[in-house]
């Protein structure tokens, strides 16, 4: 059983799975992970989510305020032997809901191009390309989305 828990990036599961996170990150991203790792920071996040199953943290993501009513979607993850299970989706969806809690009412956020997984998960989840914001651009390796969360779902 899948099941979601709201809490801080100071929690030990949420902190376990972003050092998962930032070690397949290196193996993706290769020579230009150092320029992305100045950018995910754990320190300046707010909200995180951690997804379990069967009582193993096996996901996560996090928010924080990136403009005003804006939140940036930041680190998120499933463990690989788990993928394909919908956890992304799951934990995606809370951070959203979390986010419209707070009056927020738009979500953006940065994926490698390498990532295709990820690239479809944003896309099967109501995002669009949005042109590269802040320090990604100019980034060729970066794609960037936003999501209204105040249209209808």
């Amino acid at each position: 059983m899948i099941t979601l828990k709201r809490t801080n990036p100071q929690d030990p599961d949420f902190q376990n799975l972003v050092v998962k996170l930032d070690h397949y990150l290196s193996i993706i991203d290769g020579e230009e992970h150092l320029f992305y790792k100045q950018f995910n920071k754990t320190d300046e996040l707010k909200f995180a989510v951690v997804a379990y199953l069967d009582d193993h943290a096996v996901g996560c993501g996090a928010i924080k305020p990136y403009a005003e009513n804006t939140m940036e979607v930041k680190r998120m993850f499933v463990d690989g032997e788990v993928r394909g299970k919908g956890i992304a989706t799951l934990v995606l969806q809370e951070l959203e809901r979390w986010a419209k809690e707070l009056a927020i009412h738009a979500c953006v956020l940065e994926t490698g191009a390498k990532q295709a997984d990820a690239v479809r998960l944003y896309q099967k989840n109501g995002y669009h390309f949005t042109p590269n914001y802040g320090q990604y651009q100019g980034v060729e390796s970066s794609v960037c989305f936003e999501k209204k969360l105040t249209e209808a779902e």
